[in-house]
């Protein structure tokens, strides 16, 4: 490279990076220049390409070279490339940090495809692969953030990441938003940091919202490999029908072609292999189970070494015919040793169905693949290769909504399933077995061998050893420690009828006792080096899975116990003493579960009262909780506790109480909920009247908070009574509340205290009352909540008093009475603000004024500024005046669909960026015959102004285009669209900033020189 490796910058110039980054291959925009290579390895590299190998930069600067060059035609481009760079322009309009997911099968060119777009983006972006580690995510951050700015402020342009593991995206985006605020970055207005191109393999693509790769040609693709093989068979001759790579997308991915390839394959006998048939195997297995997995050259070697020492200095590729045509040796950058792949994973995955035809099964090979090369200490990625293979489960489309693309996750990994499926439940552990022995330390492998003796074979003792042995290699890891409850769960489920009372009682105890123990590893997980259990990564999440373990339990013992003698229900509740009934039971021998009967009800009480808060204040980032957890734990709930009040309950207002527990409302958490139950308007009549009978009765802070929380949800229902909130004074009079209140009480003062539109001031010091209440959510929640999002609860709507206190159930109705749809993606609908698009909504919500400034939104009641929280952290980075519509979560005060305020008209100065500043508004020219010259030139300016993109960031920075229709106008087909677009979507005094707008673009000056003299000329 002339001059030393250069990165691109935002006024398309060049500039050096000072350090070196060790987790990113960046992609210079000078990458190659002026360098030149020998023949050779152009050839090789070519050759790699199209044989199967993955795709370096070289390639596509070879490629570019020769393009140029008119000695070759250009480099395929699936179909996805236009739609995929497309995007990423468009996300180029948005500040802060955004994503584009590319899906795509294995071996349909994905990565090809994904590294394509970046090479040819490379002196617009910062283009970089995310390559080293991801265990040190703040360090990936970091590197981020140093490529986008250079080492100087002057030097920011936004970097194009291409990432491949899914899993770490939010966390990578959280990471990158908190390094720039540490080190108090000044980001330009519309730039972004980074745009993260997400790259993920799946084995069945669904048509979605994101760009999808598939393996199936279009026509035109089809024509440009075909014409791209008469180029190759010209300048290889016969050497480019082993070209498998490129030859099976040619032919459109050709079962035929696969099956000629893979012929020599069919001749493998089970008895005797030579070793490079093993070696082939081995490569075969891992490529079609593993897409992406590979084997070091040196390895293969070693892996002949007590063959005929004779025959060292030959070459792995003449060791290995005649299988070397099908067999790929690369190497990815001079660092890095040489690898060995099967060509194609299609060609890997008929290779191994020939040689199980032949009698070499899938679990035959897995075995010997594990005995040869993991006997010593392997090498860590072939442990992850190995682990993927034999533990990773796989997803599926469900079958009930195939349509709607959802998606559940498979029992076991797939090899593991078409061992079972082709061969036999018994191979299946067998290879299981072997891992978990020769891996003696990894939890997985026997976690894994536990679940399937549990799930298919019934083996109830097999698994409770291996589940133990899991257990013991990870002590601490609550995921792991899971699976020893699962089993003693499913034996008492699957006990033959009728079973003794003492049995399913003993296994009960087993199960209760795992799933404690997993519940307190759970409450002590809070580091970051966690391990996951094989399908989730668990550093960030909070277990719940023994906490409803013990649920579902304490359902099958009720049931169980239940249906042979109804004098259980007295004891399961605690009307009845386990002692008074022995002898009407039959089985003296049962009062040793004494003691863990007795604690059942107080267990459930605690663990249903987690479940009410966990499912009311918060949900998972992308989905909806499974019904079966809210459905169990109701069941549950109601069967120990809520049909039955216990005989030693006899404290004062318990008979209330009890009637609350009846109707699941005896906490905040079921208060809150009682719309998301459907509960009737009697139902919740009686709650509100209990509630202040309590209150009435012990002068508690929660009764009287509770009270007021039914009252303001009957006012939600519309209801008419009661009419008052009698003793709303009483709470007011207790504010501001002590740090310690719980953040239900925190949340209702807040609630109360918000000035109306009437109020030009704050009684109460709401920034401090934010403060108590986060301090109290800190102590309360936040461990248990971590990675979900948290619901907004209540809104501030139109009104006075409680009247203007909006929950969000009434505003998910008015949203489906809107629309056609009966079935809404609620989580959807809150994530990306959908619901505040509709008429009915906005009507029923009051907008608050604030601003943004510092990666932070603020409220601005008169001359006092209150810190909020965002729902979207990519509206903070753009300071300005703004309006939102304010919620509150159990955590605080939530601003949604933030949107910049529309510039004042008598403004002299608009802010446009952190510390930034446009000029001044000048006013147009004669405006002649009384219409605005960009009236009078709309024709011309729809046809003729190409750089729309531009002049849409300047209008939407200046608040001339609001917020909420810029995603729809950038997205519009072409210039033409977007201009007249525009014109029609100019807020008051957008027409005067788009004329000396365009005045002032260089691009633009002659079209409006041109109109301006035409002007004159007319008037002459």
């Amino acid at each position: 490279m002339a001059g030393g490796p250069a990165l691109s910058t935002a006024k398309s110039g060049k500039l050096e990076l000072k350090h070196s980054l060790s987790l990113l291959d960046v992609l210079y925009a000078n990458q190659f220049e002026g360098e030149s290579f020998p023949p050779e390895l152009l050839r090789q590299t070519e050759e790699n390409l199209y044989r199967g190998a993955p795709p370096t930069w070289l390639n596509f600067h070879i490629s570019e070279q020769r393009e140029s060059d008119n000695t070759e035609t250009p480099f395929i481009k699936r179909d996805g490339y236009d739609t995929l760079v497309d995007t990423i322009h468009q996300r180029r309009r948005f500040p802060g940090i955004s994503t584009v997911q590319l899906f795509h099968q294995p071996g349909c060119g994905g990565t090809t495809l994904a590294m394509k777009v970046l090479w040819d983006l490379r002196k617009t972006f910062r283009s970089a692969v995310l390559t080293g580690s991801t265990s040190d995510i703040t360090k990936v951050a970091e590197e981020v953030v140093q490529l986008f700015t250079a080492g100087s402020r002057r030097n920011h342009n936004t970097v194009l990441l291409l990432v491949n593991d899914e899993q770490i995206m939010e966390k990578l985006q959280d990471s990158i938003k908190m390094t720039i605020a540490e080190q108090k970055i000044c980001v330009p207005s519309h730039m972004p940091v980074v745009i993260l191109l997400n790259c993920v393999r799946k084995d069945a693509v669904q048509q979605s919202d994101h760009i999808v790769l598939q393996k199936v040609l279009s026509a035109e693709e089809k024509h440009k490999f075909d014409e791209k093989k008469k180029e190759l068979s010209i300048r290889y001759s016969d050497q480019h029908k082993q070209f498998h790579g490129f030859n099976i997308m040619q032919t459109n991915f050709s079962q035929a072609y696969i099956q000629e390839a893979c012929s020599v394959f069919q001749t493998t006998k089970r008895a005797n292999r030579p070793q490079k048939t093993q070696l082939a195997a081995f490569l075969s297995l891992l490529n079609a189970y593993v897409p992406g997995s590979f084997l070091l050259e040196s390895q293969c070697m070693d892996f002949f070494k007590h063959d005929d020492y004779s025959h060292g200095d030959i070459s792995l590729e003449d060791r290995m015919e005649p299988f070397s045509h099908l067999i790929v040796t690369f190497q990815q950058d001079k660092r890095s040793e040489k690898k060995v792949c099967m060509a194609h994973p299609m060609i890997a995955q008929q290779c191994t169905e020939l040689m199980a035809i032949s009698g070499v099964t899938r679990s035959d090979t897995t075995r010997n693949l594990l005995n040869c090369l993991c006997t010593d200490e392997p090498p860590p990625f072939l442990v992850g290769f190995i682990k993927d293979m034999l533990t990773k489960r796989g997803t599926k489309p469900k079958e009930e909504d195939p349509i709607n693309g959802t998606e559940v996750v498979e029992r076991y990994s797939r090899l593991i399933l078409d061992i079972q499926k082709i061969e036999s439940r018994k191979q299946s552990v067998s290879v299981l077995k072997v891992a978990s022995n020769l891996f003696h330390q990894n939890p997985f492998f026997p976690q894994a061998l536990a679940r399937f003796y549990y799930t298919e074979l019934k083996y109830y003792n097999q698994a409770e050893m291996w589940a133990k042995r899991a257990k013991l290699r990870d002590p601490q890891n609550s995921f792991v420690s899971d699976t020893l409850g699962q089993v003693y769960k499913n034996h008492l489920k699957n006990k033959e009828r009728p079973a003794k009372p003492r049995e399913i009682l003993q296994l009960a105890s087993k199960a209760i006792e795992a799933f404690k123990d997993e519940e307190r590893l759970a409450e002590n997980e809070h580091g970051t080096e966690m391990r996951g259990d094989g399908n989730t990564k668990v550093s960030h999440i909070f277990n719940i899975r023994g906490q409803f373990g013990y649920v579902e339990v304490c359902n099958l013992v009720y049931d169980l116990l239940v249906s042979q003698n109804d004098t259980w229900r007295e004891v399961l509740t605690k009307n009845v003493s386990l002692s008074s009934v022995l002898e009407s039971l039959g089985d003296n021998k049962l009062f040793r579960f004494n003691d863990l009967l007795n604690s059942l009800r107080d267990e459930i009480e605690r663990k249903c009262a987690f479940f009410d808060k966990y499912l009311t204040y918060s949900k998972p980032e992308r989905k909806d909780d499974p019904a079966y957890i809210s459905e169990d734990t109701s069941k549950c709930y109601r069967n120990f506790v809520g049909n039955s009040p216990s005989r030693d309950f006899q404290q004062k207002g318990a008979d209330l109480i009890q009637k609350l527990k009846q109707n699941l409302a005896d906490t905040s958490a079921g208060v809150l909920s009682c719309l998301d139950r459907e509960c009737t308007e009697s139902d919740l009549q009686e709650i509100t009247i209990w509630w202040e009978e309590l209150f009435l009765q012990k002068e508690s802070v929660t009764a009287l908070v509770n009270y007021i929380l039914a009252h303001i949800m009957l006012r939600n229902m519309g209801a008419m009574f009661p009419a008052d909130c009698t003793h709303l004074a009483a709470f007011k009079q207790k504010m501001p509340l002590i740090p310690n209140d719980s953040p239900e009480l925190h949340m209702l003062a807040l609630l109360l205290s918000w000035p109306t539109g009437s109020e030009a001031k704050c009684v109460l010091d709401l920034n401090e009352l934010i403060r108590r209440m986060r301090r109290s959510y800190e102590v309360a929640y936040r461990m248990h909540f971590r990675s979900r999002c948290l619901r907004p609860l209540f809104f501030i709507g139109n009104g006075e008093d409680l009247n203007r206190i909006v929950h969000r159930k009434v505003l998910e109705n008015l949203f489906l009475e809107q629309n056609e749809e009966t079935q809404q993606d609620w989580s959807n609908n809150w994530s990306k603000e959908k619901i505040f698009q509709d008429p009915e909504v906005q009507a029923r919500l009051v907008k608050v004024d604030g601003e943004v400034r510092n990666y932070r939104v603020y409220a601005t009641i008169g001359d006092v500024v209150i810190e909020v929280d965002a729902n979207h952290q990519n509206s903070l980075w753009r300071q300005r005046q703004v309006s939102f519509y304010l919620g509150f979560t159990i955590r605080g005060p939530v601003a949604f669909a933030i949107q910049t305020k529309p510039a004042a008209k008598d403004k002299k100065e608009k802010t446009s960026g952190m510390g930034c500043s446009e000029p001044e508004q000048i006013q147009p020219e004669d405006t002649t015959r009384g219409q605005h010259f960009v009236d009078r030139h709309q024709t011309h300016l729809i046809n003729r102004v190409s750089d729309t993109g531009a002049i849409l960031e300047k209008l939407t920075d200046g608040g001339w285009i609001l917020d909420e229709n810029y995603e729809a106008l950038i997205s519009l087909n072409n210039t033409q669209d977007q201009m007249s677009a525009i014109l029609q979507r100019l807020t008051s005094g957008g027409k005067d900033a788009l004329y000396e707008i365009l005045k002032r673009m260089k691009s633009m000056r002659p079209l409006i020189n041109e109109l301006e003299g035409s002007e004159q000329r007319n008037e002459v």
